[in-house]
């Protein structure tokens, strides 16, 4: 996974500037229940797994094991730290290269994860392999042709083309799965809470824990920060929420 070196800054903000509120995950838990089977526990691979943000309530919400997979040693080292559960362990290890065996899981989550994937060809193969035979894989990420709406990017467009620039077209990436046997069986949008308001969500921000950042210069940071701070007054201070694309794929 990729093009974007966590372990060089991204690591130092992201626990902070990352984090799910429980209102959040409750959300995304919800998403993922509608469509699973009712049986517990469910196994899940949780690919790209980070700082562990999601890992721990996959376990919790579905009995488990969890298997949290992620190539950052940084990321890792802090998702062994912070996000520990009896039901649950991290792994190095890529999209590409899944330390699993065959037909282990029922459920594997994509959270944020596949634009970052350079094999993506080899990737759909490797989770076909560790997903049991009618299991799920959950890929939720953004394509370039349905970007969601976020204030910062409307404020500094600068950002969002930067941003766009990382994803591919929800028909690419279906195709991505499709292509390696998948059956797509659903997609849907989910709205949920990022933010209690606007300030929480500047605050957020400025940690600067989002890819894009790696992908514009400092001078353009600096500059949309300013901007950002000229328009705060009139942005409001309401909840912030964010729409996102959640694909559902069938072995």
């Amino acid at each position: 996974m990729g093009k974007i070196n966590y372990d060089a800054r991204l690591h130092t903000g992201y626990v902070a500037g990352r984090q799910l509120s429980p209102d959040a995950l409750g959300t995304w838990l919800e998403a993922f229940a509608r469509h699973l089977p009712d049986t517990r526990p469910l196994s899940w691979l949780d690919l790209g797994s980070g700082t562990g943000r999601m890992t721990p309530h996959l376990a919790g919400a579905f009995g488990g094991p969890a298997h949290g997979v992620e190539p950052s040693e940084k990321m890792r080292a802090q998702a062994v730290a912070g996000a520990a559960h009896p039901a649950v362990t991290y792994a190095a290890g890529s999209a590409e290269s899944i330390p699993l065996p065959d037909a282990s899981v029922d459920a594997a989550l994509l959270f944020f994860v596949w634009h970052h994937v350079a094999g993506r060809e080899t990737a759909a193969r490797e989770l076909r392999r560790v997903v049991k035979p009618g299991g799920t894989i959950f890929v939720q990420t953004n394509f370039s042709d349905l970007m969601p709406d976020v204030w910062w990017f409307r404020a500094v467009p600068e950002w969002g083309k930067a941003d766009s620039a990382q994803f591919r077209t929800q028909d690419e990436v279906i195709g991505d799965f499709t292509g390696a046997g998948w059956t797509l069986a659903a997609r849907e949008e989910v709205t949920w809470p990022r933010s209690a308001s606007l300030a929480e969500d500047y605050e957020r921000l400025k940690r600067r824990a989002v890819s894009f950042f790696e992908l514009v210069t400092e001078e353009q940071i600096e500059a949309g920060f300013a901007r950002i701070e000229e328009l705060l007054p009139s942005l409001g201070s309401e909840p912030q929420y964010e729409t996102s694309q959640l694909l559902v794929f069938r072995r």
